[in-house]
Order: structure tokens, then C-alpha cells, then sequence
């Protein structure tokens, strides 16, 4: 079948948005991710990266044009299915565990969908399967690590039986080994999945398309690997990877079985 006509996962067209001060965040947008890609969203600070991400679950809504979830249009009409299917996961997992455990934590969501019984266990015990935390199930979140409390709101989001995952920041204040083990949580997923991050070789491990942003615009989208390894794309973006870092000594990340 020609790509060009099947339905993308995410479409984003002609967005533009200003905030109620008079601040104008997005200039036209325009982004096509298609189901079971791994992109990684790049840019400075200010970019409006922010503003775009809250734009897909119907928390912003659009000033002009438009943003399709699987071709359902994110409106106030749709916003139950749209939050369904678009799980965001916030750079601080405490903005997203509240509960006394970390398995009412994770039950929430599908509870407020009206699961219960049998059905809410198996949905709280394959999410917290997903990212290895069946272990901590009964304990408190706020005595897990960082990291684990990282995993625990992937969870939260996961339990939703979401679409896409749309993750801000996720390696950000992780020790190596938290961020490689949620590394492979991730590539093991079969979500569409939008890392939104500063973490540019995490960028180059997890994704293998980058769109970079800048000025409330969309001004690269290609390959990591290449976006990365443009010198002047980079400058102009006041993207700077770590020192001594070379991309072309990371292998590619691998395709989707």
C-alpha cells in the first residue's frame, strides 16, 4: 500500500498557538509520524517543543490548524478518546504518582475508564510487566529511586493502553544504569513513541528519525543520525552534543520486529 495514503498515527498541520498574554509559541507547525515510528522531538529551549506536546492530548487546543490523532481530529468533542490514545509521561514522575501504592497508582487511570475485578488487575500487572516493576506493586512511590518511580509513571500511561507515548525529558536525572534499563524498556514497546529531550545521544540510541524545533517551528526533520552530524543545522539550533561524542560511533537503532 503507498504510504502516502494510509492514515498517520499523528498529524499536526498549519498549527499555530499563542498563550492568553499575547505570546505566540507555534508558527505553523506541520508533523506526520506514522504508527510504531520512534521519533525524538530536538530543540533549544523555548522552541516551543512544550506547547506543540500539549497540543496532542487536547490539553492545548489548536488557534489554527489542526492536530489528527489516528484521523480523529483533537477537539473538545473528542478529547476522552483522544487522551485514550495519546499518554503523556512528564519529566517528574511525581507529577503523575499520587496514590498510596504504586499499584493504585497505576489502576487509576483504566479504574476512571470503569474497569474493575479481574480486568483492572490484569491491566495494572501487564503495565507494571512492561516496565519491570511487578515487584513493588504493593509499596509506596515515594520510597521507590527515581528511576523506579520514572518506570512506575511509564506504568501509569502504559496501563491506559495508549497509541502513541509522548515522553518529556525521560532520561533526565537518571544514573547510567536507570537510563540504559529504561532504554530498552522503550525499544521493547510497541507504541509510537515521541521523546521529547535534550539528551541528544539518547536521541541518536532510541530514535531513529529526529524533527528539531525552533522559533515555534518544525526546521529539520531526517534521520538522527544525519541531523546530528550537521555541524550548521546544529549551531543554528544551539544544539551541542557532548564533548568528544561522535554519532557515527552509535549504531543505528534497530527496526521494529
Amino acid at each position: 500500500m503507498d504510504g502516502a495514503h494510509v492514515t498517520p498515527v499523528l498529524a499536526v498541520e498549519g498549527l499555530a498557538y499563542a498563550y492568553p498574554d499575547g505570546h505566540q509559541a507555534l508558527f505553523g507547525v506541520d508533523m506526520r509520524i506514522e504508527a510504531g515510528e520512534r521519533v525524538a522531538l530536538l530543540g533549544p529551549n523555548g522552541a516551543g517543543k512544550t506547547t506543540l506536546v500539549l497540543h496532542l492530548n487536547g490539553i492545548h487546543l489548536a488557534g489554527r490548524g489542526s492536530v489528527r490523532v489516528a484521523g480523529t481530529m483533537v477537539e473538545k468533542s473528542s478529547l476522552a478518546e483522544i487522551r485514550r490514545r495519546v499518554g503523556l509521561v512528564f519529566q517528574d514522575p511525581d507529577d503523575q504518582l499520587f496514590m498510596p501504592t504504586v499499584r493504585d497508582d497505576v489502576a487509576f487511570g483504566p479504574a476512571n475508564l470503569g474497569l474493575r475485578g479481574d480486568e483492572l488487575d490484569h491491566r495494572v500487572h501487564d503495565a507494571l510487566a512492561a516496565v519491570g516493576m511487578t515487584d513493588v506493586a504493593d509499596r509506596a512511590p515515594h520510597h521507590l529511586s527515581f528511576g523506579q518511580r520514572r518506570r512506575v509513571a511509564v506504568a501509569t500511561v502504559l496501563a491506559m493502553r495508549p497509541d502513541v507515548l509522548v515522553l518529556d525529558e525521560p532520561s533526565s536525572n537518571l544514573d547510567p544504569a536507570s537510563r540504559r534499563e529504561l532504554a530498552e524498556i522503550l525499544v521493547g514497546l510497541e507504541q509510537t513513541i515521541l521523546l521529547v529531550t535534550h539528551d541528544l545521544p539518547y536521541a541518536l540510541e532510541l530514535c531513529p528519525r529526529s524533527l528539531v524545533m525552533n522559533e515555534g517551528t518544525i526546521v529539520a526533520d531526517g534521520p538522527t543520525a544525519d541531523i546530528l552530524g550537521d555541524a550548521a543545522l546544529m549551531a543554528a539550533n544551539r544544539l551541542e552534543l557532548p564533548y568528544g561524542f561522535d554519532p557515527a560511533s552509535v549504531p543505528p537503532p534497530g527496526p521494529r520486529s
